[in-house]
């Protein structure tokens, strides 16, 4: 993490059909997508602890490019995003999101598959507390992660939008 010249989290709220979700950038990308219908303070609590010498600012024209490329995801006009992000995690939650960012639209991978491919075989349990810590939501898609068994597991934004997301990538629920 190096420091930001501008200390500025610009915010909003995406609301696109049924989704509502805040969503939120510094200088460098985008930083938070919240779950779905939670209030301010879900974003406001993360970057209390994340970026605290950093000021909130409520600025929708700031994340334009941000809100259209969610917005057509949410539309399945989207399958991959091109916006930079700025993720705040240690060595080992940035490289299961690394990792996470790699499972291709449409598909799911294990929470065993993703320890295995961060040379960490034992530490599924570890991955699991990495993906429960994502800040950004669906871009970096831990609705993607699933059980060994194939089951819908936790997911920060609720099983609830875990499935809503599954469903718009057209993956069968279990």
């Amino acid at each position: 993490m190096e420091p930001h010249e501008n200390k500025t989290i610009y915010w909003t709220l995406l609301v696109h059909k049924h989704w509502r979700m805040h969503i939120a950038a510094t200088s460098t990308g985008l930083c938070f997508i919240g779950s779905q219908n939670e209030t301010f303070e879900e974003l406001n609590t993360w970057a209390r602890k994340k970026l605290p010498q950093h000021t909130l600012i409520q600025n929708p024209d700031y994340l334009q490019t941000f809100t259209k490329e969610i917005n057509e995801y949410l539309e399945n006009k989207r399958e991959t995003f091109t916006f930079p992000i700025d993720a705040y995690g240690t060595e080992f939650q940035l490289s299961v999101w690394n990792t996470v960012r790699e499972i291709p639209y449409g598909k799911t991978h294990s929470y065993s598959e993703i320890a295995e491919r961060i040379q960490s075989p034992n530490a599924v349990r570890a991955v699991g507390a990495a993906v429960g810590a994502n800040p950004l939501l669906i871009t970096i898609p831990c609705h993607r992660v699933i059980g060994i068994d194939g089951k819908l597991t936790g997911f920060r934004g609720g099983l609830e939008m875990k499935k809503a997301l599954l469903k718009l990538e057209a993956i069968r629920e279990e």
